[in-house]
């Protein structure tokens, strides 16, 4: 990759037999764990909601207390804590594994039950929010107000993010996720930096938290997602953990590199087809690798597939 001041965003088009349909416009950064930019495509600073890609983040609240030998958690469990699952049934055991062994009531989960699920077991977060309960209740913490900005357990991992990120916890703007938990906005660079520093391999509980994902890849989203696919392939490699409207964030582990990307109009579909693209630029994933997964999530139906172009640019 040639060095260059400024790049210009990356352009995901639809195409129709041939004929462009719809477009999205991404933009991308790789930091390494000092937070030094590498390259990008578009403008680094660009802010958003670090969503779902916060959750290795959140699970150092369950690896940094002793909630894991406590309740004699296992790499399973802390997968599915990092996770976005599908409410099968082996995920929502999993998570009822934690709160049994923590003996915590199902009941206490506050995500949402999924439209036409059973119960909040099946809600693609209850795993985040079951460390947090096991967390509270490891700690003696209130179980009935663990989503609340002010509960020890949401300061506990704020704190952590803010260290990682060397500014003070009091700067980050939150809001409330979709299952209720707090989310912080982020601009790409930060989020790159996490991943960076969670790929590294020089910090003893993101090492396990990054064992547990690209060990148990199937329980981190599911069969077909683009996270359980890509950890699948690379065979512990590369950690991916995905975030609602359009983020996607990539660690290279033991290089402490971190890719984030982010789709201004939210598309999934657009995510995906960049991180193949860029990975691929990048040496990250070999080409035979980048084939099985164009196969899965660039081409469409045979009538429609997704076009990637641009490149990111050294800094």
């Amino acid at each position: 990759m040639a060095k260059k001041t400024q790049s210009a965003a990356i352009e995901v088009q639809l195409l129709r037999e041939g004929i462009i349909e719809s477009k999205h416009t991404v933009q991308a950064v790789v930091c390494d764990n000092r937070g030094r930019l590498m390259c990008a495509a578009g403008n680094p600073e660009t802010a958003s909601f670090v969503r779902s890609s916060l959750k290795p983040f959140q699970a150092l609240a369950v690896t940094s207390t002793g909630t894991l030998d406590r309740y004699e958690l296992s790499d399973r469990d802390l997968a599915i804590i990092c996770s976005s699952h599908k409410g099968n049934i082996e995920q929502a055991r999993q998570v009822f594994n934690i709160l049994w062994r923590a003996d915590v009531d199902p009941s206490a989960l506050q995500c949402p039950t999924p439209k036409g699920k059973q119960s909040g077991l099946q809600h693609g977060c209850s795993g985040k929010h079951a460390g947090m309960l096991a967390v509270s209740k490891q700690c003696n913490w209130p179980l009935n107000t663990y989503l609340q900005r002010t509960h020890p357990v949401q300061r506990l991992i704020l704190g952590k993010v803010a260290e990682l990120l060397r500014m003070p916890a009091e700067e980050f703007i939150g809001a409330r996720d979709d299952c209720g938990a707090p989310t912080y906005l982020l601009q790409l660079a930060q989020m790159a930096s996490l991943y960076a520093r969670l790929a590294s391999g020089d910090n003893v509980d993101m090492e396990r938290i990054v064992r547990a994902m690209t060990y148990h890849p199937h329980l981190v989203a599911g069969e077909g997602e683009f996270d359980t696919e890509l950890m699948r392939l690379t065979a512990g490699e590369l950690v991916s953990k995905s975030g609602a409207e359009g983020i996607q964030c990539i660690g290279r582990v033991g290089e402490g590199l971190g890719l984030a990307i982010k789709v201004m109009d939210g598309a999934k579909r657009a995510k995906s087809a960049v991180a193949i693209h860029l990975l691929k630029q990048m040496g990250w994933i070999a080409p035979s690798i980048a084939e099985t997964l164009s196969e899965k999530f660039i081409t469409i139906t045979e009538f429609n597939r997704l076009d990637v172009v641009g490149d990111m640019f050294m800094c």
